[in-house]
């Protein structure tokens, strides 16, 4: 693992300790979820990198709402057609 340091204004640091989790972990976090947010990572990549298991990430993204299925309005149109005709 590599460490890094990151210069942060004095406000964000207090929004930070404001969250009542350690800063690096805030930072953490923050960073996984927008690289699958962005759908750079997978959301087991995701849930792996925070130590949780994936369903568990998954309801914690949704909840912070980050969707788990990111489809457009033809795409749900075509999986509700297929489902039908099962």
């Amino acid at each position: 693992m590599k460490t890094i340091s990151i210069a942060l204004e004095e406000d964000l640091v207090t929004l930070l300790q404001g969250l009542n989790q350690p800063i690096q972990q805030a930072a953490r976090e923050f960073i996984v979820l927008e690289l699958y947010r962005r759908g750079t990572i997978s959301s087991g990549k995701a849930a792996q990198l925070l130590d949780m298991p994936r369903w568990e990430f998954v309801r914690h993204a949704s909840r912070l709402g980050i969707a788990f299925f990111d489809l457009t309005e033809d795409e749900w149109a075509a999986e509700r057609m297929q489902a039908e005709m099962l």
